[in-house]
């Protein structure tokens, strides 16, 4: 069923790259009456949120945590749509473990009731100083992800109205997540269940915004939900929409050419076809795109500036098929049981493979019967890395050794032997699937001077009628950014074929 605008196709527009961010942007296009191609290197729609299975497992291969479900909402309601006619959201309960020294575990409850007796029964006095920084996260929340968020970056003349300019004294841009949060609680294991998000964000908490609590609202007061037969669920929603429009879908279409004239991109070049466009967005990697697909003259940044951007991380992934159920993991589990500190260090400092590392077990089994064989567990395993490392079999296997002997030691059992499929994804992986630069998983860390407008812009300096979207560029990593980076560069776009 279309509910958009199908008159006046006179715009041919392509889309390069069919994740979250390119699949809102397509959709927009269209139902605003322009002809939307979308052009995707892989097999599979979907970019980082594919989904492969085998041996009875569904394992999605990207996202896994649904936080902010408002972003997905108000994305569905542009087309008459809410998430309850794609697929069915549980909110969990626990939302998530975690696993401290000494295989200690604190479950987060889903009310934050719940939460705050936690926190009280940790540190003393804890309940009435969440309250108080929850009450700060939700003014972030609302400012941050309302009016702000929604801004393309491409001026600070964008944040000059009285009230915007008002908000962002409230946001605590300019102090440090680090500090903030450790303003409020002292216990250290309060501090790292707070502080984990950023991990995953990028960039050391200290030098992260305070502005990033945002997370914290959502996750402790909105709660972690999960769509029931997986993430890949939310992303064939996207593709749906964006065919109901009349979006075409190309997979397998490698584009390696954005012919430019005159300050302008003419044609797209694909190792298929060629066809004649009046305006790109881009929404695979931003540097594969400026380096490969563009010449020289018409980049909008030079290698040295890509070189100088401190990265999110990289990971190093296993999807596990287990042949028994593990009665000790949650649907989230975070292993804490390591220096956080080191870690996040050897990831943005000195970068090198972890010698201590956390990591995160997913779970999905435990909430969705569809995605393991009876009686078996579906598991993806994640530890954050930096990017640009040495990416060989052997130190997979090394680590993947690491890994499972201290899962098995929390669960009390053993799972290697059990394990009846197994693949590995990592840096390389990113690269050949995603071009992504350095191998990166989460795109540019969410640094001061990497929020808003120093981000790489979403308006090429170059090329009048290119614009990109997704995880480099405005507002950052994470897929309810993604959607929100779609839906501004369509905006953008349309605004500019409209003069």
């Amino acid at each position: 069923m279309n509910k958009g605008i199908t008159s006046n196709k006179s715009s041919k527009v392509a889309v390069i790259g069919s994740g979250f961010a390119g699949m809102a942007a397509s959709a927009i296009m269209a139902m605003n009456g322009c002809e939307v191609s979308v052009y995707e290197k892989n097999e599979d729609t979907g970019g980082r949120a594919r989904v492969f299975g085998s041996d009875g497992f569904t394992f999605d291969m990207g996202p896994s945590w649904y936080w902010m479900p408002d972003v997905y909402e108000s994305y569905f309601n542009l087309f008459g749509y809410q998430s309850s006619d794609f697929y069915e959201l549980k909110k969990l309960d626990p939302g998530f473990a975690v696993i401290f020294d000494k295989g200690e575990v604190i479950d987060i409850p889903a009310g934050f009731e719940e939460i705050s007796a936690l926190f009280e029964s940790i540190e003393p006095g804890s309940a009435a100083k969440l309250d108080k920084f929850m009450l700060e996260a939700e003014v972030k929340y609302n400012v941050g992800m309302g009016d702000m968020v929604y801004k393309p970056g491409h001026s600070i003349l964008e944040f000059f109205s009285v009230k915007l300019f008002r908000d962002a004294l409230k946001i605590q841009l300019f102090n440090s997540f680090s500090s903030h949060v450790r303003k409020y609680f002292k216990d250290p294991r309060l501090v790292a269940i707070i502080e984990f998000p950023v991990l995953f964000l990028g960039a050391m908490p200290k030098d992260t915004p305070a502005l990033y609590s945002l997370m914290n609202f959502s996750a402790l007061k909105q709660g972690t939900f999960y769509p029931l037969g997986g993430f890949g669920k939310v992303a064939d929603a996207f593709r749906e929409i964006a065919e109901n429009q009349g979006v075409e879908f190309f997979t397998a279409h490698n584009v390696n050419k954005l012919e430019v004239k005159n300050g302008t991109v003419t044609h797209i070049h694909s190792n298929k076809d060629s066809r004649p466009v009046d305006g790109i967005i881009g929404s695979a990697d931003y540097n594969h795109i400026e380096n490969v697909l563009l010449d020289k003259g018409s980049r909008s940044y030079s290698e040295s500036y890509w070189e100088n951007r401190t990265f999110a991380p990289s990971c190093l992934l296993f999807y596990l098929g287990v042949n028994k159920k593990i009665d000790k993991l949650r649907h989230h589990n975070l292993f804490f049981d390591k220096d956080f500190e080191q870690h996040a260090y050897e990831i943005y400092k000195d970068k090198k493979w972890p010698s201590n590392p956390l990591f995160y077990v997913c779970c999905p089994s435990k909430t969705d019967t569809s995605v393991a064989p009876e009686g078996c567990e579906n598991l993806f395993v994640l530890m954050p890395i930096a990017t640009g490392l040495s990416d060989t079999a052997e130190i997979r296997e090394e680590y993947y050794e690491l890994l499972m002997k201290r899962l098995e030691e929390f669960a009390g059992e053993d799972i290697r032997g059990h394990v009846i499929f197994k693949r590995s994804y990592c840096k390389a992986d990113f690269i050949t699937d995603y071009n992504a630069y350095q191998g990166n998983a989460y795109g540019l860390a969410n640094t001061l001077m990497q929020t808003a407008i120093f981000k790489p812009k979403m308006k090429s300096k170059k090329v009048s009628n290119l614009f990109y979207a997704g995880q480099l560029t405005v507002p950052g990593p994470g897929v309810p950014p993604s959607i929100i980076s779609g839906r501004i560069a369509a905006n953008e776009l349309l605004k500019f074929l409209k003069k």
